[in-house]
C-alpha cells in the first residue's frame, strides 16, 4: 500500500509521537477510516472541495491531506477539477459505488421496485447516479414493447441532454453547474438537444421550479422521458428514477401523468442509498 495510507514502522505523524504495538494498530485503523471520510465528504459535497476546505473538515494537516489525495487521485478515487483547485469523487469511486448497487439483496429490491413501476407505466424505468460530468444507469428495467431504447447497466449518458442529468444539474450551485458544463461541453445528441448555455440554464431553472427533469428527444431522437429525485435529509440529490418512451407511443405529457407513481418508487428507493439516522 502507498505510504499515504500507511506509515513505516517507528514513523511518527505530523506533530505527533512515534507508535508501537497497539496504539500503531489503532493508528493504522483510523488512517484507512481517513480515506472512507474524504471519499465520503466529497460525495455529499455540492461543489468540489478545495484542499484547505478538506483538512480543516478532517482536521489533519495540509501536507498530510495533500498525500493522501494525490495517492487516491493516482488510483482514480478522487478527481482534481480544471477549475477552482477542488476535488470530486473520481472513476474508481464511483465503480466501487456501483459495485455496492449491484449487490445481489440491494438489486432483488430495486428491481422490485421499478418492476412494479414498468407494470404501471408500461415504459422502460431506470434508477440513476451522477458521475462527474455524466449519469450512470444503475438499474433498470424494461418494457416488454417490441420497440424500446436498450442501455447496458453501467452506461454512461450526457448530463445536459437528458432528465435526470438535467435534474442532477438543477440541484447543482450556479457556479458549480457553470465549471462542469464548461468541462463537459454541450454536444448536439439530436437536433433537439440544447447546446446553448443561456437556453440551458433557462431550462435548468424551468426544471428547478417543477422538480422533475425533462427530456424531449434531445438524448435519443425519437425517445422521451421524465425525472424524479431521490434526494437526502439536506435536500441534496443522490439519485433519479426516470421513466423514457419512444414518440410513437407516448408524449412528454403522457410521461408526466406518471410522475406521482415515480416518487411513490422514489420513495421506495430511497432507504436503499441512504444510510441516515432516524
Amino acid at each position: 500500500m502507498h505510504d499515504a495510507f500507511q506509515k513505516r514502522p517507528g514513523e511518527a505523524e505530523e506533530g505527533g509521537q512515534v507508535e508501537t504495538g497497539t496504539t500503531a494498530s489503532h493508528g493504522d485503523e483510523a488512517r484507512g477510516l481517513r480515506v472512507l471520510r474524504l471519499i465520503e465528504h466529497l460525495a455529499s459535497a455540492s461543489q468540489p472541495l478545495t484542499l484547505s476546505q478538506l483538512a480543516a473538515r478532517m482536521q489533519v494537516p495540509k501536507a498530510s491531506m495533500m498525500r493522501l489525495l494525490d495517492t487516491l487521485e493516482q488510483h482514480g478515487y478522487v478527481l482534481r477539477t480544471p477549475v477552482g483547485r477542488g476535488y470530486v469523487p473520481g472513476a474508481a469511486s464511483t465503480n466501487l459505488a456501483l459495485a455496492t448497487l449491484r449487490n445481489n439483496a440491494l438489486i432483488r429490491v430495486s428491481r422490485s421496485i421499478l418492476g412494479s413501476l414498468v407494470a404501471v407505466t408500461g415504459e422502460t424505468c431506470n434508477l440513476a447516479i451522477p458521475e462527474g460530468n455524466a449519469i450512470v444507469y444503475v438499474d433498470r428495467v424494461e418494457t416488454q414493447e417490441a420497440l424500446r431504447l436498450h442501455l447496458v447497466l453501467g452506461s454512461r449518458a450526457p448530463m445536459h441532454c437528458t432528465a435526470s442529468g438535467k435534474l442532477f444539474l438543477a440541484h447543482m450551485s450556479l457556479l458549480e453547474r457553470r465549471e462542469l458544463l464548461a468541462m463537459l461541453g454541450l454536444e448536439a445528441r439530436t437536433p433537439k438537444s440544447i447546446t446553448d448555455p443561456a437556453l440551458l440554464e433557462r431550462e435548468i431553472v424551468r426544471i428547478a421550479r417543477l422538480g422533475i427533469g425533462i427530456d424531449d428527444e434531445e438524448f435519443v431522437h425519437g425517445m422521451v422521458a421524465v425525472a424524479v429525485p431521490i434526494c437526502a435529509a439536506d435536500g441534496r440529490i443522490v439519485a433519479a428514477v426516470a421513466c423514457h418512451a419512444p414518440v410513437a407511443r407516448k408524449s412528454v405529457e403522457q410521461l408526466m401523468q406518471h410522475v406521482p407513481q415515480l416518487k411513490e418508487a422514489a420513495v421506495k428507493l430511497r432507504p436503499l442509498l441512504l444510510a441516515e439516522s432516524s
